[in-house]
């Protein structure tokens, strides 16, 4: 079968000939029909200091996609040949302290899809059944393409209660931040200013309902607040950008008591001005992954009444033109991008 393979350790991916996966006994084999590239998969593109510590050449890539399921295991009795699914991508292990009190997201022993294991920008994928999902059908085959990312909106934006309240996100202009600045309005959130300094990735934000995307070189977050009348600060804060200068700016912008949702990886040197945090009275809570697998179910409940998140799919490509396609990503010039594996 065709799959996109991290197969050397410098830049670059490549379309391979690769051998059809096995299939275990608690397994399934997806024939992929959709696929979405992230940005994990940007940065093992690009090899960078993540890639290089994290990934194992030869592997397949991708961890966000969908498809029909065309084999089961012998020991598989709730996933049938036909059915139309998508797949969680953290594969938890079941029997940690965490998975046994419900926190499979943060598992102690989690192996990712098209990271540590064969991922499904392939013709084929074999994963574990427990981690297949059935989507209602009015959700469309692209919808579920980009549930896994979605998810990390979701889990990101309903954190902390928002209806009505006022919600700083950094980093807006980002497919993952733009979903969260959607998600905020379909929860009832009253303002929602968003920073970014793309302007593609700005316009973009706006088109997801935002009250005030900014460009932080030309106007501070202050201002902003004073033009929708907020005296006081944000109540959320929801860091999607990895920016330290943007961490600080939405801590010094924070009401007293506010709650941040953090999403965005800080590097090392990030420094954090303690006393505003304690004085503040501020909630931090760090965000990986999906909530397995309540973070589902409400995805699934917003897009069956009313969440549209479309505008966040900005390209579409055959899976050979995956080059282009990943040209397109290193740009910054986009949102989601698709593969189409049919």
């Amino acid at each position: 079968m065709k799959a996109i393979v991290k197969s050397k350790p410098e830049k670059g991916i490549w379309m391979e000939d690769v051998p059809m996966p096995t299939v275990g006994p608690n397994d399934i084999l997806l024939k992929v029909r959709k696929s979405a590239i992230c940005g994990t998969d940007l940065h093992i593109y690009k090899w960078d200091e993540w890639a290089q510590q994290t990934i194992k050449t030869p592997v397949t890539i991708g961890h966000e996609y969908m498809g029909t399921v065309v084999e089961v295991g012998s020991e598989v009795d709730r996933v049938k040949v036909g059915e139309r699914v998508t797949v969680e991508g953290h594969i938890s292990c079941g029997f940690c302290r965490n998975c046994r009190r419900g926190r499979q997201h943060i598992c102690d022993n989690t192996i990712g899809i098209g990271v540590n294991r064969d991922g499904g920008f392939a013709e084929y994928i074999s994963v574990p059944a427990k981690n297949v999902l059935h989507i209602d059908q009015r959700i469309s085959d692209e919808m579920m393409a980009i549930m896994d990312p979605l998810g990390n909106a979701t889990h990101t934006a309903l954190s902390f209660p928002l209806l009505g309240e006022d919600v700083l996100i950094t980093g807006i202009g980002g497919p993952i931040g733009a979903m969260a600045a959607a998600i905020c309005k379909f929860a009832g959130a009253r303002n929602i200013i968003g920073t970014d300094l793309s302007k593609y990735r700005r316009d973009l934000a706006r088109k997801m309902g935002v009250t005030r995307v900014i460009d932080p070189t030309k106007e501070s977050i202050k201002e902003a607040m004073e033009v929708h009348h907020m005296v006081s600060g944000f109540d959320i804060g929801l860091e999607c950008s990895g920016s330290p200068i943007a961490f600080t700016d939405m801590v010094n912008h924070m009401y007293n008591g506010g709650k941040i949702s953090l999403l965005g990886l800080l590097p090392e040197r990030t420094q954090i001005n303690w006393s505003k945090l304690i004085f503040k009275g501020l909630t931090l809570k760090g965000i990986y992954g999906r909530e397995m697998y309540e973070t589902w179910y409400h995805m699934e409940m917003m897009l069956t009444t009313g969440l549209d998140i479309s505008p966040v799919i900005t390209h579409r490509f055959k899976a050979d033109d995956y080059q282009e396609a990943f040209e397109i990503m290193e740009s910054g010039d986009c949102g989601k991008i698709i593969l189409d594996w049919e």
